[in-house]
């Protein structure tokens, strides 16, 4: 998400709406990519990226209170997009889980 965010400034002029629409998509490749045995973590990972990500375009001036609230500022305005990508990440997190699950109770057959 660090390198979205710098795509969106480079690009976008820092537009915190093309963050946030490109959000649900990397969250859905994260959900995707992670190790079954750490499936738990992509809904808990997701979110912590958007905020690290979207620190440096938030557009926070004054030192270190002025970054803090254009942080605040822009994680509270656009978090209709963290919700989208976390449940994203969430939902497909719990299929993969489901079917590794199904794929063991299978009883498997002897020839």
């Amino acid at each position: 998400m660090v390198l979205v965010a710098g795509i969106c400034w480079l690009l976008f002029d820092s537009s915190l709406f093309v963050y946030g629409l490109l959000f649900p998509p990397v969250a859905a490749a994260t959900a995707l990519w992670v190790r079954p045995a750490d499936l738990i973590t992509a809904p808990i990972g997701v979110p912590i990226a958007f905020a690290a990500g979207v620190w440096p375009i938030s557009g926070g001036s004054g030192g270190f209170g002025g970054q803090l609230m254009g942080l605040v500022s822009a994680l509270s305005l656009h978090a209709g997009w963290l919700y989208a990508g976390t449940l994203v990440a969430a939902l497909i997190a719990l299929v993969r889980k489901a079917v590794l699950i199904g794929r063991r109770r299978l009883p498997r057959r002897v020839a």
